[in-house]
């Protein structure tokens, strides 16, 4: 997500977790749940599925309604890119860690992403324009497949990710203000919620605060990222269930 130091009249006081969100007490979120079939993670299937898929608006928030003291009102409108590349051997999402210099989620996994300006034409202009910016990933490299539920985050956006196949062989550089990495990460190990983590923290005031987490080599997804992935699991797996029934 763009950095706000660019926009002074939008400008916030910096917050952040305050503990370390890798570090905190967890369960598997299983919950007997089970992964997202292998056929419905192909091209083909996801452009079926999410041609017909209702309804796309799926919240789960874990505590995502409790915000920073000095974030609360009215939330910031953001977009994300969820850039889903089709590699011979299997579709892998694209990530990037943020530098650890920003006012904004400094150091955490994110998708590519921003907030929406006043010349976006909409949502889905502002996820792959913001996606340009920040990892060179030209906007016709994208099939956009739909946007999910916006998603609102402890530090006051209103995030609206929006889902999309890109073709293989995008060469992607990152933005060095803003992000410090990208990576990938197979999107089958992500629709499975064995590898899906629910923490637990205490908080100084007494409060406590769950949120999802997903390990994947060095790199720890938590926050709105594993909570937009996670809407993505439920998504994927009513979507491939329903398109089961209807082949029957």
């Amino acid at each position: 997500m763009s950095d706000p130091t660019s926009a002074p009249p939008m400008r916030r006081i910096p917050v952040g977790p305050g503990f370390d969100p890798a570090d905190q007490p967890w369960v598997t979120a299983d919950d007997g749940l089970t992964p997202v079939p292998a056929w419905a993670l192909t091209p083909e299937a996801l452009r079926r599925m999410l041609a017909s898929a209702a309804p796309w608006a799926m919240a789960l928030p874990v505590d995502n309604d409790r915000r920073y003291p000095g974030r609360e009102g009215k939330p910031l409108k953001a977009a994300v890119l969820v850039p889903m590349v089709m590699h011979p051997d299997g579709i892998r999402v694209v990530l990037t860690q943020r530098t650890s210099h920003l006012r904004e989620h400094a150091g955490q996994i994110s998708f590519p992403g921003g907030r929406i300006e006043d010349d976006d034409a909409s949502p889905v202009a502002a996820a792959l324009r913001e996606a340009f910016e920040e990892t060179g990933l030209a906007a016709d490299r994208v099939e956009v497949l739909g946007s999910m539920h916006d998603y609102v985050t402890a530090t006051g956006f209103s995030i609206t990710p929006v889902v999309g196949l890109v073709a293989p062989g995008a060469a992607l550089q990152a933005e060095p203000f803003e992000v410090e990495e990208i990576f990938e990460v197979p999107l089958s190990f992500l629709m499975n919620p064995a590898n899906h983590r629910l923490h637990h923290v205490e908080l100084p005031d007494g409060a406590t605060r769950n949120y999802y987490g997903m390990m994947w080599q060095k790199f720890f997804i938590w926050g709105a990222t594993a909570g937009m992935l996670r809407n993505l699991y439920h998504l994927l797996s009513m979507a491939a269930a329903d398109d089961s029934a209807a082949s029957d």
